[in-house]
């Protein structure tokens, strides 16, 4: 019975985190959506591909593991003329950023 208790508690504290990061990346794509006048401007999944497949960008992958935590959200958008990644970060303290980086170099610009 011990053995089933303990499985029952840790079940809920898994479901707990679940939920609290489910949320979390939830409420930081609307607010990167809403609070971001660049999402207008964004590529759709297929105009992306074809950027990168072309050399206009950078695969997100090479530049996520030097924004400071986990991508939780990307969209390549046109601003000012160029292509850039906009990409919220989840840091290791449990805040939310955002991040602009050119998708030409992979340089973090903001």
């Amino acid at each position: 019975m011990r053995c089933s208790a303990t499985i029952l508690i840790l079940s809920s504290m898994m479901m707990r985190r679940f939920t609290k990061t489910t949320l979390l990346a939830l409420l930081t794509t609307v607010v990167l959506t809403v609070s971001s006048p660049a999402f207008a401007n964004c590529l759709s999944g297929a105009e992306a591909r074809t950027a990168v497949q072309s050399g206009q960008a950078v695969p997100l992958s090479n530049v996520a593991g030097g924004l400071g935590g986990e991508v939780v959200k990307a969209q390549l958008c046109r601003q000012g003329g160029k292509l850039v990644y906009i990409v919220g970060v989840l840091q290791s303290n449990g805040q939310v950023a955002r991040r602009v980086v050119d998708a030409r170099s992979g340089r973090v610009l903001q």
